[in-house]
């Protein structure tokens, strides 16, 4: 099943006795585990009906034991397992699965690795209950999920906007979700986000974000990269330098793949980057004109070098600020 028809069944009270929740991304777990922690039972049914493990504290007797009871003075009860990939005996809850209690709703929230479903327990669990793949979404799904966010949240975005959005705060579904629901606190209902809006209210800037230092880089523009080098020096919390590696790494590691797909059509070399969009292909091939594969790779030489020095690592970076860092790096990138 895929997270909305999930969600949507859980709205509709359609409850199934087990929900084993796996993958990479865990803000979709925590999403579906949240809703059945607020939603499935009233406030005074929660206190004797309702509990929540944690793997690293208990083994699959102690889940199976509070499974197993029956509800007080309510219809079911709710137990989630939580950080369920720590258990070391995690397989044994197969004796629960094969028969569970149709009054309890065990939820197995299993974060940051998918989970073999094709063993005789990943197979039971399947056939029991909802075994849901909780995977990364790609760059390129970043701005159609931003849309599908606030379209529930009642609001509409230009796609400039979540282009912007979607380039400064990566794939962390967590820390964009965060970002958006801070929008529909300040925006009215109906209301069309703009890029505007998202500078006011997210505070990244339409004009100084590593969006548009990465189109400066593939166009060569020394004054507008100049001037961005510069607001990100006077605005280092904005701009976290480790962040701007991290991007800028990503950005050129794609430019580097490109020049292998030179003679590639369009739609297949958007596919393989993993491109949102024309526009965005139009800067990786200017970007490839200006950078050759031989000074690309050392570039990503360069990144790796910077990318250890922001997380703390000694390349004779002793007094060195973050700002005086940037300025050597973008130098470095350019001759």
């Amino acid at each position: 099943m895929t997270f909305p028809q999930i969600l949507n069944d859980l709205k509709k009270k359609q409850y199934r006795p087990v929900y084993f929740l796996h993958g990479s991304e865990s803000y979709f777990i925590d999403s579906i585990a949240d809703y059945i922690e607020e939603n499935v039972l009233s406030e005074s049914e929660k206190s004797f009906n309702q509990a929540i493990l944690y793997g690293r504290d208990v083994d699959h007797l102690a889940v199976i034991d509070n499974a197993r009871r029956y509800p007080m003075m309510a219809e079911r009860q709710v137990v989630i397992v939580k950080e369920a990939q720590e258990m070391k005996d995690l397989k044994e809850l197969e004796k629960y699965v094969q028969n569970p209690m149709p009054t309890t709703l065990l939820v197995i929230c299993h974060k940051h690795k998918s989970f073999n479903v094709n063993t005789k327990f990943g197979k039971l669990l399947q056939e029991k209950g909802v075994v849901f793949d909780a995977k990364k979404l790609y760059d390129n799904q970043i701005p159609e999920w931003i849309q599908d966010y606030l379209k529930h949240q009642r609001l509409r975005i230009t796609p400039a906007a979540a282009d912007l959005l979607a380039e400064y705060l990566g794939t962390d579904l967590s820390l964009i979700a965060h970002e958006l629901d801070k929008l529909s606190l300040h925006l009215e209902p109906g209301t069309e986000v703009t890029a505007e809006h998202v500078e006011e209210h997210v505070g990244i800037s339409r004009e100084y974000n590593i969006f548009e230092l990465q189109k400066a880089l593939s166009q060569r523009n020394m004054p507008k990269i100049s001037r961005i080098v510069q607001n990100f020096i006077a605005n280092p919390k904005r701009n976290p330098f480790i962040m701007i590696v991290a991007s800028l790494a990503g950005f050129f590691t794609k430019v580097y793949q490109l020049h292998f797909l030179k003679n590639a059509p369009d739609g297949e070399v958007q596919k393989k980057l993993g491109l949102r969009s024309s526009y965005a292909l139009r800067e990786y091939r200017s970007a490839v004109r200006y950078f050759p594969l031989a000074k690309t790779e050392q570039i990503i030489s360069t990144l790796q070098e910077y990318d250890m020095m922001a997380k703390g690592v000694d390349f004779n970076t002793t007094g060195k600020e973050d700002g005086e860092l940037l300025k050597e790096l973008i130098w470095k990138i350019l001759n």
